[in-house]
């Protein structure tokens, strides 16, 4: 197993010659349109939960998302080992049926897991609601934590390059999805859209399982599943040990304030402001980590042959571009965020205006955060990212204890949060710098690694 993309030996060949251009112009476009769909996705489920829904069960359905936003924990950072692993020997040109067991095995865990979450789920809040309600809570968590396995697959795809048929399924999705709920403004139940969204995940595994069978990223065995999950984790518990370390600060991180803000301000109003907050904040992280998407296989291929030029354009390339809807986003929150919030919320809460340069300060360090994350977990660099994740989860617990005990207004509690969130995306940055980027340029064979990196981004002469 490789430990990273760079561990290629410097005389392995790629398997196909690296591509002209720094991004694929298909994947650029459907990759743009399903991130633009979860994007709305994320603000059409407020604006119709908010017209269908009390504002207090409103609420208690933010807290089951956030609980299945939890269950991210359990991710450990599995997917990108999955993507290292079957990266390494996909470039080469040697495909190797051992990492495509154990992505199976990673597969079939998150799919379990997510049906044992929502059963736990219908049988706690049956004891406190009717029938109808516990179901719909259950499928409606079962509907939020396969979400997991769906991002598991696609970071697969990714690996094997098959991202535009990905995406081609998650445009699928997401068109169908916001269809159906704004459906539910016209009278259709709540229950149908969540059964219905259910049983379109089912058939999209199906159909993505099967094409990753085909390319031998996936195997079509389901016996031995824990077996073959047992042996990942062991071969792979040095870089499960620190990829784990980020991702469970990275979920508490995302996830911490649904916990803090209802017990500290109560249901109702509060946590709808919040969930407002997080959506935009998480809807710009869609985007930008949609963009950064379409870095990886440059990125990996540039990692794989040494070639710190092209890494540092296509990194580049990238920031920008996340550049242009970060802008949109700020200027729209600047000069129409209060009818904004006003129509995504109408009557069900109030958006202070002190949120807006709270959200203008996260949407421009979420770009630090999303493109140097990427960088560092696709290159496998998952010390870096352990590090970062768990000074910054210690920063956010001591300042939240400190929040806490000055009784914090809900805006001073999120002002708090975006400096923390902001100082971690720096860090990161300068991470990404000193990790892969000088890593490449060190290789590369330049006596000046720095000065060979930096000079870098001119294009070689043809």
């Amino acid at each position: 197993m490789h430990a990273s993309i760079g561990a290629l030996p410097d005389n392995t060949a790629p398997a196909e010659r690296p591509p002209e251009r720094l991004i694929s112009i298909p994947y650029l476009l459907l990759r743009a349109s399903t991130a633009g769909g979860a994007f709305a996705m994320g603000f059409v489920q407020t604006f119709v939960f908010a017209r269908i829904l009390t504002p207090e069960r409103f609420s208690i359905f933010i807290v089951v998302g956030a609980i299945g936003y939890t269950l991210w924990l359990t991710d450990l950072g599995l997917a990108k080992i999955l993507f290292v692993n079957l990266r390494a020997p996909h470039l080469a040109g040697q495909p190797d049926e051992e990492p495509a067991r154990q992505a199976t095995a990673v597969i079939l865990f998150y799919a379990v897991l997510a049906v044992a979450a929502s059963l736990v789920c219908f049988v706690v809040t049956f004891a406190s609601s009717t029938l109808s309600e516990a179901t719909e809570f259950g499928l409606f968590l079962l509907y939020v934590t396969l979400n997991l396995t769906w991002f598991s697959l696609r970071t697969i795809s990714i690996a094997v390059d098959q991202f535009v048929f990905f995406e081609r399924l998650e445009l699928v999705r997401r068109v169908v999805n916001i269809s159906t709920m704004f459906a539910m403004l016209g009278g259709l139940p709540l229950i149908v859209f969540l059964i219905g969204s259910n049983v379109l995940w089912g058939l999209l595994f199906a159909v993505t399982a099967t094409e990753l069978v085909r390319r031998g990223a996936l195997v079509p065995r389901l016996r031995g599943f824990s077996r073959e999950l047992l042996s990942f984790f062991r071969m792979n518990k040095q870089a499960i040990a620190r990829s784990g370390a980020s991702a469970l600060s990275g979920v508490f991180i995302a996830t911490f304030p649904y916990y803090v803000v209802p017990m500290a301000f109560g249901l109702g109003a509060a946590p709808i402001v919040l969930e407002v907050t997080f959506k935009i904040f998480r809807g710009t992280c869609v985007i930008y980590a949609a963009i950064c998407d379409l870095a990886i296989p440059g990125q990996t291929r540039a990692l794989a042959t040494r070639d710190a030029g092209r890494l540092l354009r296509t990194t580049l390339l990238v920031a920008g571009l996340c550049c242009v809807p970060a802008a949109i986003g700020c200027g729209v929150l600047i000069f129409a965020g209060g009818p904004f919030y006003a129509l995504l919320l109408r009557s069900a809460a109030t958006v202070p205006p002190a949120i807006t340069p709270i959200l203008v300060i996260l949407l421009l360090a979420n770009i630090l955060q999303i493109v140097s994350e990427a960088l560092l977990q696709y290159s496998g660099f998952f010390r870096s990212l352990a590090l970062n994740g768990i000074i910054v989860a210690i920063m956010m617990t001591t300042v939240t204890a400190l929040a806490v005990v000055a009784k914090f207004s809900l805006v001073e509690f999120l002002a708090a949060y975006a400096a923390v969130y902001t100082v971690g995306a720096v860090f990161l940055t300068i991470a990404a710098v000193r990790g892969p980027m000088h890593a490449t340029a060190v290789h590369s064979g330049g006596t000046h690694p720095w000065r060979s990196l930096f000079t870098a981004i001119r294009p070689a002469p043809r």
